[in-house]
């Protein structure tokens, strides 16, 4: 189930928050040390703000990048690792912390674990032994999605795209254990590499669960061909932003007629949805599809491709062997990491991401600075303003579009810090069975909980974010902005710092995500968070033209020969970006209005605005991460984030004398201009 609580987002998890007392406060708000002065800021402005710091960090052994967002999880681990080193030791009377610790005790019991190899999984592997036909597998992919992982398809419960008040099932493409579907069509060097090496990988797996050499050629063999026809029939990263396209809301029986061969109504009777109600497909095609693979693919073959997909996806939770396996193709091969990650690591991250909202109570409870939840409520209400000015101004919108868009802006609510109340976890058993069983139980926790909302009332007051995390987000569907309490701190934000910099950083963050609100995806959701069609057909043509000229900007950015920034994947993250600068900067100019102008080290406040958002994204990155991240990410690498949305900003070019013989100027014709 497509939900922030499952284990697969252990990764997003690890990127997780950073706490109020950690050494970051002891350096100066804005680190002058990282500029590298060899460069002008008008030739290449994000080299010269991070130059420096990007010569003198490079990336450790065991990580794929290292930058801001990375630091600052390695400063929550260790918090969160003393955390529950103290909760493995407490009592019966505190449930919450006794279960976080001794699900984290178990996790570190390397010795049993070591012992145990793949044993915890052998009932499960013997379940999809005993699969003899159609209806039996239909049952045993709703039992895997319940307790263990998502072979196939992927399901997930939520909002109603044109009802936004009530919570739906729906049914997403899935079922390729390679990080998208072009790894599998591609014939270019790079995919056709990775194909090979992840052939490599998964023998090697097959013969830690028991297959001889021979064997398990011919299963990789078998599993490739349905990854491969999955991938066939799976719609592309680009083609799965147009929310309208995803929106294909069925009952029951529509299901089954597009799909007659899987046994949907032994599906949702077994994950306990007797009565799905209307079921959003959305990609018809991809079920079609399926239905036809069900008729060509013998029944051994699909015993051993969730035999595999089941071990591949719970690999860090069994012994070394598998993980290094794991490890070395999507750590190494995949990522660039050098060395894996120290186990504490990864058991606070799966600890985390298995019981999110538990650790986040008391990552709160210890270290989240009420004040920083106040300062961000003044500036998101300083940075509303200033965005509601500027669509009064926009001279591309007409009065009857820009009054919606007014009334969006203002209904947009706020979450910040953490949930007002916390998910109960009183149900959730853990024993000492094995790290994995209590990794399935928190999983089917997660599952049936999210399955208890269907048909009902959405619950607006429910988090989707952990507290613990530095990220933010925004949800069209309920049109909410979320600060969790993991990115109130510096670099992001410094109740020591002046305006200019805590504008730069949290400010144009706030300003992104309110734009998100306003991209070429979030405009097609009203004031409520249902999608309609609320602009003039006038507007929304001058909209998409706006936006047709930052996606071609951003798709001649070139990383690697022949590799290119996707400016369509990319395009809502930087509307964001270049809307959050914008806004951001505006409420900043207003802010400085009323106060007397000084410069800090030699720099005026708006110098200091555009050093502090470069900052943020100081990133060291290795190459195979880079490669894959421009395939999958919907974001454009750090020095394009900074690059990018500077050179159209007017503001910037004032403030740093560019010029149009400039390499950071663009032609005035070619500048991008939206919110």
């Amino acid at each position: 189930m497509i939900s922030f609580n499952r284990v697969f987002l252990i990764e997003l998890i690890l990127a997780a928050a950073l706490l109020a007392g950690c050494q970051n406060n002891m350096k100066p708000p804005l680190d002058l040390n990282n500029i590298d002065r060899s460069v002008r800021p008008q030739e290449d402005f994000y080299q010269y703000a991070v130059g420096n710091w990007l010569k003198n960090n490079p990336i450790p052994a065991d990580h794929s990048s290292w930058g801001s967002f990375i630091i600052l999880s390695e400063d929550n681990l260790k918090i969160l690792k003393k955390i529950m080193e103290n909760a493995a030791t407490a009592s019966p009377g505190d449930p919450i912390r006794k279960k976080v610790g001794d699900f984290y005790a178990i996790g570190m019991d390397e010795k049993k674990i070591e012992a145990e190899g793949l044993s915890p999984a052998k009932p499960e592997l013997e379940r999809i032994a005993k699969i003899t036909d159609l209806k039996g597998l239909a049952l045993e992919i709703a039992h895997m999605h319940q307790y263990t992982c998502e072979p196939l398809f992927s399901l997930y419960v939520g909002p109603d795209l044109k009802n936004s008040d009530l919570v739906t099932v729906g049914l997403y493409q899935g079922g390729l254990n390679l990080p998208d579907r072009d790894y599998y069509l591609k014939d270019d060097t790079y995919s056709k590499g990775i194909r090979e090496k992840y052939r490599v990988f998964a023998a090697r797996m097959l013969k830690l669960m028991g297959r001889d050499e021979k064997q398990a050629a011919a299963v990789v063999e078998s599993i490739i061909k349905i990854e491969t026809t999955l991938a066939g029939f799976s719609r592309s990263k680009t083609e799965l932003r147009d929310p309208n396209k995803n929106y294909h809301p069925m009952a029951l029986k529509g299901l089954v007629k597009l799909c007659p061969r899987f046994d949907w109504k032994a599906y949702f009777f077994t994950i306990g949805l007797k009565s799905p109600g209307k079921i959003n497909v959305g990609q018809p095609e991809f079920f079609k599809g399926l239905n036809h693979v069900l008729a060509t693919i013998p029944l051994n073959e699909w015993k051993d491709y969730l035999a595999f997909t089941l071990i591949n996806e719970n690999a860090d939770c069994f012994n070394s062997a598998s993980v290094n396996q794991e490890f070395d193709f999507y750590g190494r091969t995949l990522n660039g990491a050098k060395e894996i990650t120290p186990r504490w690591k990864r058991v606070v991250g799966i600890v985390n991401a298995c019981m999110n909202e538990a650790v986040g109570q008391l990552f709160v409870q210890e270290m989240f600075s009420p004040r920083a939840r106040d300062r961000a409520r003044e500036m998101v209400s300083d940075i509303r303003n200033a965005f509601r000015e500027r669509i009064k101004k926009l001279d591309w919108m007409s009065g009857p579009t820009q009054k919606a868009a007014i009334k969006k802006l203002d209904a947009m609510t706020l979450k910040i810090g953490y949930p007002d109340k916390w998910k109960d976890y009183s149900k959730l058993e853990i024993k000492p069975d094995s790290y994995f069983a209590n990794v399935v139980r928190a999983s089917v926790l997660e599952f049936r909980r999210d399955l208890k909302k269907v048909g009902k009332k959405v619950d607006r007051k429910e988090w989707h974010m952990p507290a613990q995390i530095v990220n933010a987000g925004y949800m069209p569907q309920s049109n909410e902005m979320i600060f969790p309490a993991g990115i109130l701190q510096p670099p992001f934000f410094n109740a020591e710092a002046d305006d200019a910099v805590n504008y730069g950083a949290i400010g144009t963050v706030i300003a992104h995500e309110m734009t998100h609100g306003f991209d070429d995806q979030g405009r097609k959701f009203d004031a409520r968070g249902n999608m309609k069609e609320w602009w003039t057909k006038e507007d929304g043509a001058r909209f998409k033209k706006k936006a047709d000229k930052v996606a071609a900007q951003f798709a001649k950015y070139e990383l690697f020969p022949g590799m290119h920034v996707n400016g369509e994947l990319t395009l809502g993250e930087n509307i964001a970006d270049l809307g959050g600068l914008s806004i951001s900067f505006d409420a900043l100019k207003k802010l400085l209005e009323a106060k007397k102008r000084e410069k800090i080290d030699g720099l005026t406040a708006e110098q200091r605005f555009f050093l502090s958002y470069a900052q943020v994204w100081r990133s060291n990155n290795r190459d195979e991460r880079m490669k894959m991240l421009l395939k999958i990410d919907p974001h454009s690498p750090a020095k394009y984030r900074v690059n990018g949305p500077l050179s159209n900003l007017t503001d910037f070019y004032a403030v740093f004398d560019v010029i149009p013989t400039d390499k950071m100027s663009r032609p005035l014709n070619e500048r991008a201009r939206i919110w």
